[in-house]
């Protein structure tokens, strides 16, 4: 003869075992973990598909400047796009300052620190949504053509630069001035 309580110590472990890999009751913990992992897969995808899409994702690891003797010259081609590139220039004191350069909806070419006075500790920078760029931090959207023309607040910090011989040329100190940026 079989012991009974031998039995309903079985019958527990089968009824505990069920419940755990929720094929016990209705809403078992397995499912509801199932369920759990899903809806975050799903937040999570929907959160990078809208960042994606409004421009909002972190760009590509930025290209290092290639200075000169004093200053960064960049080709002219390489910008034309109409798309922001950006850019990491390493000072005399090994601080990365970043910026970027970009031909703006107006065909002129303009340069900026990424940053603002505003915004800069939270070390966001921008990205580019069509022709505007988008502060990472409070999303405010600034028109290409403006860069360079309006100053202070959250506008791009401009930099001074100049067109010769097919590059835009960017002088080393005032790279060097914007690290207090960074």
């Amino acid at each position: 003869m079989s012991n009974p309580s031998r039995v309903h110590t079985n019958a527990n472990r089968d009824h505990k075992r069920a419940q755990f890999l929720g094929s016990g009751r209705p809403g078992g913990t397995g499912k509801k973990v199932l369920l759990g992992l899903i809806l975050a897969a799903v937040v999570a995808g929907g959160y990078y598909l809208r960042a994606n899409a409004t421009g909002q994702a972190t760009p590509a690891k930025p290209i290092a400047a290639s200075p000169g003797p004093a200053s960064v010259r960049i080709p002219i081609a390489e910008i034309d796009s109409g798309k922001a590139k950006f850019f990491d220039y390493k000072t005399a004191g090994d601080k990365v300052v970043r910026f970027f350069v970009m031909k703006s909806s107006d065909g002129v070419y303009r340069a900026a620190l990424d940053t603002c006075d505003v915004c800069y500790q939270a070390k966001m920078g921008y990205s580019q949504s069509g022709d505007e760029m988008v502060c990472r931090k409070c999303s405010r959207r600034f028109p290409s053509a403006k860069i360079n023309e309006v100053s202070g607040g959250c506008n791009p910090v401009g930099i001074p630069r100049t067109i010769a011989g097919g590059h835009l040329v960017i002088a080393a100190n005032d790279l060097e001035a914007g690290q207090s940026f960074f």
